[in-house]
């Protein structure tokens, strides 16, 4: 039986995060302009007009913030302030304003999770059990046998409560110690996040994403996390994954939190709350909010975390669209700084078919910068890891370093993103994978990832249509998009091995107007459509 079109609510006009294509920059790694080896917001100024080029709407920067680094960025010291690694504020404003300039956004990453514990509001709050910001963090005597007050671990692998010496109690840290979580609970911390907010909102900046939003909130009690169902307790094992995080992430009152964030938000016109959330798709849909007074954007990371195999994404996908709620506008990533690359994961002919589903999917798609040439995991030697993820677990190799390495813009020595050695090493090859050598090549992944974006733009029914699913084997998916008299047919084959779209109930005509392969770009289609291995086509219907 045919499904049901999913129709996007009529609207007189969509919003710009609506119909825009998001570009996630990760500051360290795009481009070096004062030749210490490491990204900086006078290079990100100095490659606008690429970005402009490339035809995306909004430049998201992971943090830039004043931190110690000990998690490159995500350990705030100073939320009003920029690292000088970065720049200055000076160098931001200048920044803001040329993306502006260029009809651009600009989102900042927003970490109200947890700060650095160089953060003054953590040396006041250590310093003595009266202290009138004690409560501002997750401080706990331990059990009376001595204990942990309860078997939380860190996401970075051990334990995530760390002894005071001088106060004698434990702090709670999701992440690294040197990373202790705020106390949600309390009103004077929502307070001054709000107000954090409200500073870079009246700067003028569109909005955040925001960093692991499910964790904000713990269990009042501090139960204990069950082991991951199937696996065999061991009390000594102390690695994240293998707890379920029942009590340490994803309570009821955290939706609370979220609402007062985009209260916020809706105190400016036209700007956007994205938020970062790992979690199922029936939890996930969740943080829209009831009546969507919650994120407009709940990062939706299927494409991220599921296998590529045809009938799981297509499952997926039909999934998440009958679990939105009627206003929720749905959002699809490929990569980011935490994952590896899609070229990695999936195989670099693979991604080309990978970047078709991410840019004729409805709803909101965010590049990961890099991965519109193709870029790929790079090898790092372990005696260069800098990762604290992976410096925690070597033994693992789930460093995401390899995913965060300097974007390749030239031939040039470091590939033209620093006179200096960079701060994470090149690949071999970057020396003809690149963005100048591709800007001259119409077969490359450059190109194709461009006049995606261009006909996301042209064509409503790619961008706001509907979505209608309509057909996937244990090879393909298949779908069409459609907005007034625009009809567009999308066919993607996830495997290496030539397939065969035949739909049962019905047939299809139309024209290529984009496929992988650029030599079938004008042919006519009709039937039964032959595709190779790692190939997608986007065929406008007659």
């Amino acid at each position: 039986m045919e499904q049901v079109i999913t129709q996007p609510s009529v609207r007189s006009q969509h919003l710009w995060w609506q119909n825009g294509v998001i570009y996630q920059i990760y500051p360290r790694s795009f481009q070096d302009s004062n030749g210490d080896g490491v990204g900086d917001l006078q290079g990100i100024i100095s490659r606008l007009d690429y970005l402009q080029w490339l035809g995306v709407d909004c430049v998201w920067l992971s943090p830039i913030f004043s931190s110690p680094m000990a998690d490159f960025g995500y350990d705030i010291s100073d939320y009003q302030g920029i690292h000088p690694l970065f720049g200055t504020m000076e160098d931001f404003d200048e920044l803001l304003g040329e993306v502006h300039n260029r009809g651009m956004k600009l989102l900042l990453d927003l970490v109200p999770n947890h700060t650095s514990d160089q953060h003054p509001w953590f040396l006041e709050s250590r310093s003595s059990k009266d202290n009138p910001k004690r409560d501002w963090y997750i401080w706990h005597d331990g059990k009376a046998d001595g204990g942990l007050p309860n078997n939380w671990l860190s996401v970075f692998g051990g334990h995530a409560w760390e002894w005071d010496e001088v106060t004698q109690q434990y702090y709670y840290h999701a992440f690294l110690k040197e990373q202790p979580d705020l106390n949600w609970r309390n009103p004077q911390v929502q307070e001054a996040m709000m107000n954090v907010m409200r500073f870079w909102l009246d700067k003028g900046i569109d909005g955040f994403r925001v960093d692991v939003m499910w964790h904000m909130i713990k269990d009042e009690q501090l139960r204990d996390n069950p082991p991951f169902p199937g696996s065999t307790f061991n009390p000594n094992d102390l690695i994240y994954d293998h707890y379920t995080p029942v009590y340490s992430t994803d309570q009821p009152e955290v939706h609370e939190i979220v609402r007062m964030m985009r209260a916020v938000t809706d105190e400016y016109d036209d700007r956007v709350l994205i938020g970062e959330i790992y979690l199922p798709i029936h939890k996930l849909v969740t943080y829209y909010g009831q009546d969507n007074n919650g994120a407009h954007l709940p990062f939706n990371f299927q494409l991220l975390t599921l296998p590529w195999d045809a009938p799981a994404i297509a499952m997926a996908i039909d999934e998440y669209e009958g679990a939105l709620p009627a206003e929720g506008w749905p959002n699809w990533v490929l990569g980011n700084h935490d994952k590896p690359r899609i070229s990695s994961r999936v195989g670099r002919e693979q991604a080309k078919v990978a970047a078709l589903l991410l840019l004729t999917l409805r709803g909101t798609p965010t590049i990961y910068y890099g991965d519109e040439i193709g870029m790929r995991d790079v090898a790092i030697p372990m005696n260069e890891i800098v990762d604290p993820q992976g410096l925690n677990m070597p033994d693992l190799n789930i460093s995401r370093d390899p995913a965060r390495t300097p974007m390749q813009w030239s031939g040039e020595i470091n590939a033209g993103f620093s006179t200096h050695k960079p701060w994470l090493r090149l690949p071999f090859n970057s020396g003809r994978v690149n963005v100048e050598k591709q800007k001259g090549d119409m077969y490359s992944k450059l190109h194709f990832y461009r006049k995606l974006i261009s006909l996301r733009k042209e064509h409503a029914a790619l961008n706001v249509g509907s979505y209608r699913p309509v057909y996937a084997d244990q090879q393909l998916i298949s779908y069409v998009r459609e907005s007034g008299n625009e009809r567009f047919l999308i066919v993607l084959n996830l495997s290496h091995r030539p397939a065969y779209f035949k739909p049962r109930q019905e047939s299809y005509s139309g024209t290529v107007i984009l496929g992988t392969e650029i030599e079938r770009i004008g042919m006519q289609v009709e039937d039964i459509i032959t595709l190779g291995g790692d190939e997608g086509l986007l065929i406008g219907l007659s």
